[in-house]
């Protein structure tokens, strides 16, 4: 498949009713938002079945009605993630055969398509299924039709070594950001030996770096926004994010984009990354970050954005591709 430098995340469109919900959204300004985003050419959405229980996934497939086939963007998904009664308990982490296999199949009809494009493990396991038991079944539903390709997301290089001697990791998805930088440390370079595309998510770091962040709205997000109790949006962690959100902003400044834009750019010019995960829950912030698709940092600007990191405290990891 070959991707749009950016596609379109559907986290957050998912809704509250989870364990991290972003707080009451619209989802007609949801759909057409996804709506946007294909107008203006991205190929691709990213969603899972745990966002909102199921109901990002519902929102993405009424977006997608009514478009000709060849408009159609690819859909990539997730499972691996089970939920309860309680929707705000934490999901369990299951890699089990048959779960998976029922866990692909819901997906399947809320998003009301017979194959996904991508199909990931969202995490690894925490109910004692090794990762060569849970890959294997990923690379059965493949051999299948039920995907057409198959990935592993928030996985470390060991677990990729065990995942790739049954069967090609056709991608990979990472966090990362000019925040949370380990992902150049470790799996990019793994990517390089193995000849698989990666996709990365919250380049933005889930809005930190969008320059319209304040210590004032973090005190207004509500409390089912997941955002309001992360150690990144609270005390000096979020003093050091917003100082680097500061100074991409005046990246930003001297090209005519927002630092959003330059955040999502930083991310797209490390080698190996085949694209970025960016979230949306409006039509006009879809116009907002699009320019992050064709804006291609210089070597100088590059340089400005790595002594930025350093000089702000933000994070850890490589500061520079």
């Amino acid at each position: 498949m070959a991707i749009t430098r950016v596609g379109f995340g559907a986290f957050a469109v998912g809704g509250p009713k989870w364990s991290y919900g972003w707080g009451a959204q619209d989802d007609e300004a949801s759909i057409a938002s996804i709506r946007r985003a294909v107008e203006l050419g991205v190929n691709w959405i990213d969603t899972a079945a745990v966002y909102g229980h199921g109901h990002s996934e519902q929102v993405v497939a009424h977006a997608l009605k009514g478009l000709p086939e060849q408009d159609r963007p690819y859909i990539f998904t997730k499972g691996g993630l089970v939920w309860g009664d309680d929707w705000s308990a934490p999901e369990a982490k299951v890699g089990r055969p048959d779960s998976l296999r029922a866990e692909l199949e819901a997906s399947l009809r809320r998003l009301e398509v017979d194959c996904v494009d991508l199909y990931q493990m969202h995490w690894p396991a925490e109910d004692g299924t090794p990762v060569e038991e849970y890959w294997q079944t990923l690379l059965d539903l493949k051999q299948e039709g039920k995907a057409r390709a198959v990935g592993l997301s928030n996985h470390s290089p060991d677990q990729l070594d065990a995942a790739e001697k049954l069967g090609h990791v056709d991608s990979l998805q990472p966090p990362f950001s000019a925040i949370e930088r380990g992902a150049a440390a470790d799996v990019l370079p793994w990517r390089a030996d193995h000849g698989t595309g990666v996709i990365v998510y919250s380049p933005m770091q889930s809005g930190l770096l969008t320059g319209s962040f304040s210590p004032d709205r973090v005190r207004s997000l509500p409390a089912d926004d997941w955002r309001a109790r992360h150690p990144d949006f609270t005390g000096e962690r979020l003093e050091r994010n917003l100082a680097l959100a500061s100074a991409l902003s005046e990246v930003g400044n001297g090209l005519g984009v927002s630092a959003g834009v330059v955040a999502i750019a930083w991310t797209l010019a490390f080698p190996g990354v085949s694209g970025a995960i960016v979230g949306a829950r409006s039509a006009q912030q879809v116009d907002g970050w699009i320019a992050a698709a064709s804006l291609e940092l210089t070597g100088e600007q590059l340089d400005t954005i790595a002594e930025a990191i350093v000089r702000s405290g933000a994070g850890s990891g490589p500061v520079r591709p």
